[in-house]
C-alpha cells in the first residue's frame, strides 16, 4: 500500500501537472484543506533539485493567496463557514482569549504559526475574523510562508540524495512521521492557539 502511495506521489511530483497540483494544495491548505503542501513540495524538490527554489516560490505565492481567501472567510463568512471551521478545530470557546492575544501579539502569532505544523488556515480565518490589518497580514504571510517553504526546498536541495534514499527505503516510516507531525500541529493548535 505504501509503495503504491509513494509511487503515485512521486509520479505526480514528476508530472507536468506538478506545479499546478502544488499550487492547488498550498492554496487550499491556507484556507480550508487539512494536508500541508510539504507532501508535494518534498518529492518535487527531490525529483528536480534545480527547480527546488521555483517550487518554494509557487508554494509561497499560492499559500498567501489561499491565506487571503482564509482571511475573507473569517471577515465575511464567519457566521457560516468561518464559525464551522473554528469549531471544527476546537476554538469556539477560545475566541475571547484569542482576540486579546491578537490585539497585542497578532504579528508574532502569524509569523510563528506560519512556520510550524500548526494549520495555517486557523491563522488566516482568525486574522480575518478579528479584522487584523490586511496589508500587514499579507506581508507577514509572505515572510513566514516563504521562510517555511524555502527552508524545506533548501534543505532538500542540499541533502537531497540521502533524503531521497531514506524515503525510498522507509516510505512508511517517513509517512508515519509526517502524519505524526501534522497531528501534533493540530493538537498543539488546540492547546496553545
Amino acid at each position: 500500500m505504501f509503495d503504491t502511495l509513494y509511487a503515485r506521489v512521486k509520479t505526480l511530483a514528476q508530472s507536468r501537472h506538478a506545479e499546478a497540483s502544488l499550487a492547488a494544495v498550498a492554496f487550499a491548505e491556507s484556507s480550508f484543506f487539512p494536508i500541508p503542501p510539504d507532501v508535494l513540495l518534498a518529492p518535487m524538490a527531490l525529483a528536480h533539485p534545480g527547480k527546488a527554489w521555483r517550487f518554494a516560490l509557487v508554494a509561497t505565492l499560492a499559500s498567501v493567496l489561499g491565506g487571503v481567501l482564509g482571511y475573507a472567510i473569517g471577515a465575511a463568512l464567519y457566521d457560516t463557514l468561518g464559525q464551522w471551521l473554528v469549531n471544527l478545530y476546537g476554538y469556539g470557546a477560545k475566541m475571547d482569549a484569542l482576540k486579546a492575544t491578537y490585539a497585542e501579539w497578532g504579528w508574532l502569532v502569524i509569523l510563528v504559526k506560519g512556520l510550524t505544523p500548526i494549520p495555517f488556515k486557523l491563522v488566516t480565518v482568525t486574522s480575518g475574523l478579528l479584522g487584523y490589518n490586511f496589508p500587514l497580514f499579507v506581508a507577514l504571510s509572505v515572510l513566514t510562508r516563504g521562510a517555511r517553504f524555502f527552508l524545506v526546498a533548501g534543505a532538500l536541495n542540499w541533502f537531497g540524495d540521502p533524503v531521497r534514499d531514506a524515503m525510498e527505503r522507509n516510505f512508511a516510516a517517513v509517512l508515519a512521521a509526517f502524519v505524526a507531525v501534522t497531528a501534533a500541529g493540530f493538537v498543539i493548535a488546540v492547546k496553545v492557539f
